[in-house]
């Protein structure tokens, strides 16, 4: 059985590889490491080979990790990557480096509100269905540049860029990549400081290396590094 250290560095042989296909530098992808359901001590192995990007999907399992004695003395940058709440976002605010999945206005809404409560400043990604199936959330790519246009009116929270899941067929989630990345470069015109839309997260253990030439930014790989739940 292979070792939590020795995938991390399989996996970032491929991210490099991807990359010099691509044309870009590895430091241009941020790889964050899917940690949900995963003991806080696979999580300190992964720290221990090098790991500092964190991936959360549920509200009461992250902030267990985060109090947790073989974690809450690290430094690690946690990332909350799943589907958010308005009501849980107090629970968040303020723990997290970003928030990936915000899909509804009302949701940027409340993290404004409770940003500007606890004068924090925080980073966020719209989350996109560019899929369109019905079962993932996410902004319909149609409504996208209207959502964002009332989300860059709101105090103490900056839009950065966009999220989505694909659909588990490489070469169909490939077209997706390239329909997000062209997403972003139109928000980028209607945005008041396109400068701060830097990001695409998108790319998972099984679609990476595709998502990687289509421009991701970011890549959330769990499975790959910490074997199956």
């Amino acid at each position: 059985m292979e070792s939590i250290a020795s995938n991390l560095a399989a996996i970032r042989e491929q991210i490099a590889s991807a990359c010099r296909k691509a044309g870009r530098r590895d430091d241009e992808v941020t790889l964050i490491a899917v940690s949900k359901t995963k003991s806080a001590a696979a999580i300190r192995e992964a720290w221990d080979a090098g790991q500092r990007v964190f991936g959360e999907s549920y509200v009461q399992e992250f902030l267990e990790k985060q109090q947790d004695p073989l974690l809450s003395s690290l430094p690690l940058s946690w990332h909350f990557i799943g589907h958010l709440q308005s009501n849980k976002v107090r629970q968040v605010a303020g723990k997290v480096a970003m928030v990936h999945g915000i899909d509804k206005v009302s949701t940027a809404e409340e993290l404004s509100r409770r940003a500007v409560q606890h004068d924090l400043q925080i980073d966020y990604l719209l989350e996109v269905n560019v899929s369109r199936e019905s079962s993932k959330y996410g902004l319909d790519p149609s409504s996208l540049i209207q959502a964002a246009e009332e989300c860059f009116l709101m105090p103490n929270i900056t839009l950065r860029g966009l999220m989505t899941i694909a659909a588990p067929d490489p070469d169909q989630a490939r077209r997706e990549f390239a329909e997000l990345r062209e997403a972003l470069e139109k928000l980028r015109c209607a945005a008041p400081e396109p400068a701060s839309l830097t990001e695409l997260s998108m790319g998972m253990s099984q679609d990476f290396e595709e998502a990687i030439l289509e421009g991701a930014t970011m890549i959330r790989i769990g499975t790959a590094i910490f074997g199956w739940r």
